[in-house]
């Protein structure tokens, strides 16, 4: 399979990328940002543009089977106008690009969305509101080939350059967490895995929560 990968400077995007080029499913990895990954591999390609939605380079999409749309940014000091702007309209935007670039075929897009998305768009919660709204475009876009991933504390790939301060302290307390809340925690190897496996496989659930993740990663 060839495959996009956005959000590859950051922790998700990095784990993901670190399965897809271990994994030998995988013959292709475009991996596209606004800086370089930092890696270098027989596999990998990169595309270095500010935007996302930057449509000059709409031609590098074609010739791909599948998009783990990683990117994201956080809602924390955002106005919901900026973060619908950099969360709904770029993701979206970039879909509906790599489906037009690749018509006639089956698709798969997943998603990193995250726990506690709001797929009814009614709710309290900004984030979860505009995310709920992404899901659901995407779900429109790619009907049976668009997987939401909804992942709660990931445990980093061992060797990941990028991660979150806070999840250093987090990550030695891991077997406690995932034995307490094991609804709510998964490792980044099995975010991959699980990636990789619905572009591969025909899986029928739309919304991926924890759960999911984990069952899928084994298939």
């Amino acid at each position: 399979m060839k495959v996009i990968l956005t959000g590859a400077t950051g922790m998700v995007g990095e784990g993901v990328l670190l399965e897809c080029l271990d994994n030998s499913a995988i013959e292709k990895v475009l991996v596209i940002g606004r800086r370089p990954c930092g890696y270098t591999h027989p596999k990998l390609m990169e595309l270095v543009q500010n935007d996302l939605a930057n449509s000059s380079s709409a031609a590098e999409l074609t010739g791909y089977d599948a998009c783990f749309f990683c990117a994201g940014v956080s809602s924390v000091g955002k106005s919901e106008e900026v973060y619908y702007r950099l969360t709904y309209d770029l993701t979206t935007g970039f879909a509906e690009t790599f489906k037009k670039q690749n018509p006639n075929k089956p698709l798969t897009f997943c998603y990193v969305s995250g726990y506690g998305t709001d797929s009814s768009e009614k709710g309290r919660s900004m984030w979860a509101r505009v995310k709920g709204k992404t899901e659901n475009k995407l779900i429109e876009l790619f009907g049976n080939g668009a997987h939401m991933f909804r992942p709660g504390y990931m445990k980093p790939v061992k060797g990941q350059k990028n991660i979150l301060k806070f999840y250093f302290g987090w990550q030695l307390f891991y077997p406690v967490v995932k034995l307490l809340l094991p609804r709510f925690t998964c490792t980044l190897r099995e975010v991959g895995k699980a990636m990789i496996n619905t572009a591969q496989q025909s899986y029928d659930k739309r919304i991926l929560e924890v759960k999911d993740i984990i069952q899928l990663s084994k298939t």
